[in-house]
């Protein structure tokens, strides 16, 4: 049956590179984030409104991602970003979250959370929009009190991208 595991953090926490390592080393398939391409199609001005249309995308993507893995009998699916990141970002930009994104994340089923921390070096660049590192703390307690306060086992994710690699394999070995 296949597992689904979600890489989430603060931008620039590494974990595009995560999933796309987690794949290649089970390999399989990963999701990528979709608000990267939404924000290179259509600009950095974005709006509250904007974020639903990106969240819709984004599940659009991870479903037709299930389904081909699935199809394939793979182990795993590795995503780059769901719906606690869209509710972290929402939250922190405009200080309220749409109801339809808060229903997805109740609704969604995941098996394991992969919390990337704030210590990798900062990697600028024209999309992200934190680089200030109390910022990041701040941003990386909004993820941490979204796994504390849900049911799905999570662990963070420290080091070099080596390292977070090998602690995120031992995660999944110990959890499956």
């Amino acid at each position: 049956m296949l597992k689904k595991i979600v890489a989430i953090g603060p931008e620039s926490t590494g974990k595009s590179t995560l999933c796309k390592q987690l794949a290649a080393h089970y390999q399989c398939s990963w999701v990528p984030e979709y608000a990267r391409a939404y924000l290179e199609e259509n600009g950095t001005d974005y709006t509250y409104d904007d974020l639903i249309i990106i969240a819709t995308k984004q599940l659009s993507i991870e479903d037709q991602m299930t389904s081909e893995a699935v199809a394939r009998n793979d182990q795993y699916l590795f995503i780059d970003t769901d719906m606690y990141v869209m509710k972290v970002w929402s939250e922190f930009v405009f200080n309220k979250c749409d109801n339809r994104i808060l229903t997805q994340v109740a609704k969604r089923h995941y098996d394991l959370y992969l919390l990337c921390d704030v210590d990798l070096p900062w990697q600028q660049d024209a999309l992200r929009e934190y680089p200030d590192i109390e910022k990041r703390k701040v941003l990386f307690e909004y993820y941490r009190d979204a796994m504390i306060n849900q049911p799905v086992p999570w662990t963070i994710i420290q080091g070099t991208d080596e390292q977070r690699l090998a602690n995120a394999v031992k995660s999944i070995r110990k959890l499956f």
